[in-house]
């Protein structure tokens, strides 16, 4: 039997109203997840920040005291956190963040997709065989996704799921959600889970400058090489100061917060404690309580409370002390005078023998003492007492790049008078040798006897 075309037409809207209806609920769905979004990325805001200004200047965050026994924490050693980054001096939201609801049924959406079971598989469900760290914040393991990716995930240790940890978890997911730079490490999502907290970045297998500075991996980074680290992280923390929006200080600059690539260029991780700057001409500092670690930390923010960009230029001449001397930034079982590295460097320079604060695995040459001093001149502006007096990270490029550009050109230097000089004494030598045989020039005509 044939339909009427009344019956037809009724079918036809039917079918049309249905697939509105569709439409509609999808729309309202993407709605509901945009506002979830929004909601949460303002929640994590909102809770990473406490800013002080000219006018007003707030005092520490009342759940926070200096002097406790996290004061000198000492996040996560981030070995095995790695960047491959190359979208240099780049600014990104957001690839997506995964709502509360999404986060709670274990999924994760960033630039790779994975779930909480596709995380245990990688891990081999966290075996002690893949991991690659340990720290404060938990432990860092290797792992392969399931579309061959190699990562390395950062897991929260579950005795540490409070207020705290829960602050710090946010503040490093959304600081790495809006960086990308060729020396930081890159992010490849998270998952904040009911069970778990879980932070995915790329693998590196070069460990951290502080394994090779103080390692026992037999490998010895010359002076030109850690000249090449010292400019890549203050690129690094440029970026984060003067080219990100917002700005970003990342509060725990330290030696085992800088991964080493294969060829020797450094990547800065581990951004649990990164806070960042808002927006206004008056905003001087953010008033927070005393976060980082033993001997990188910048004396005048533990005394103040307050935190600036030059917090991390003071952290950054520690570094730059200790890629010179080899040692590390307190040194408990030296003698009193050499106890703090950085003071005992400096004495050595203001006595004008910087020669003696040289890590004795360099090689010492004039050109390589007078790259030393100058590298210890930088340090020194950067751990002034004063924060005024402490020079931009734009001016710590700057300076670097002229005592990379001035050591390579005296070790060229020094190369070809070297082999000048190789090259008299042969000449002196095949003369003597031929006198001796009474060979006249090139032509070997005997002299007479």
């Amino acid at each position: 039997m044939k339909k009427s075309p009344r019956s037809s037409q009724r079918d036809v809207s039917s079918s049309n109203s249905q697939q509105d209806h569709v439409v509609s609920k999808s729309m309202v769905q993407d709605q509901e997840k945009r506002s979830r979004l929004y909601q949460f990325i303002r929640r994590i805001t909102i809770s990473c920040t406490a800013f002080g200004s000219k006018s007003e200047r707030e005092a520490p965050e009342p759940d926070e005291s200096f002097g406790n026994k996290n004061s000198n924490q000492i996040h996560s050693n981030s070995s095995g956190l790695s960047s491959g980054s190359r979208n240099k001096g780049s600014s990104r939201q957001p690839n997506s963040f995964s709502s509360v609801a999404e986060s709670a049924s274990g999924e994760v959406y960033g630039s790779l997709n994975f779930t909480l079971q596709d995380i245990r598989k990688a891990t081999k469900n966290f075996s002690q065989n893949n991991v690659i760290g340990d720290g404060g914040f938990g432990t860092v393991y290797k792992g392969q996704l399931k579309d061959g990716t190699v990562v390395a995930i950062k897991r929260a240790k579950k005795d540490l799921y409070d207020k705290r940890s829960a602050q710090e978890f946010k503040s490093e997911v959304l600081a790495y959600s809006k960086i990308e730079h060729l020396n930081l490490v890159k992010f490849y999502g998270y998952l904040e889970h009911p069970e778990e907290k879980i932070i995915v970045v790329e693998y590196v297998d070069n460990g951290t400058l502080f394994d090779l500075l103080h390692g026992n991996r037999g490998l010895v980074l010359e002076l030109a090489e850690r000249l090449d680290i010292a400019i890549d992280i203050a690129h690094a923390i440029t970026y984060l100061h003067s080219y990100n929006d917002p700005p970003i200080i990342h509060r725990d600059i330290k030696a085992s917060n800088i991964l080493i690539t294969e060829k020797l260029r450094a990547k800065v991780a581990d951004f649990g404690l990164a806070r960042f700057v808002p927006d206004g001409a008056d905003v001087t500092h953010i008033s927070t309580q005393i976060k980082g670690t033993a001997g990188y930390l910048d004396p005048e923010y533990m005394k103040s409370y307050q935190l600036t960009e030059k917090s991390d230029v003071y952290s950054f001449g520690i570094v730059l002390v200790e890629l010179v001397t080899g040692r590390h930034p307190i040194e408990p079982f030296k003698g009193i005078k050499e106890r703090i590295t950085t003071r005992w460097a400096m004495n050595k320079l203001r006595d004008g023998m910087p020669v003696l604060a040289m890590d004795p695995r360099l090689n010492r040459s004039p050109t390589s003492i007078k790259v030393i001093q100058k590298v210890l001149e930088l340090a020194k502006q950067c751990t002034g007492p004063v924060r005024q007096s402490r020079p931009a990270m734009k001016n710590c490029v700057d300076a670097l790049w002229a005592i990379r550009k001035e050591f390579k050109e005296g070790t060229q230097l020094n190369y070809s008078a070297s082999h000048r000089s190789v090259d008299l004494r042969e000449n002196e030598a095949r003369q003597i040798r031929q006198e001796s045989l009474g060979i006249v020039g090139e032509t070997y005509s005997f002299m007479s006897a």
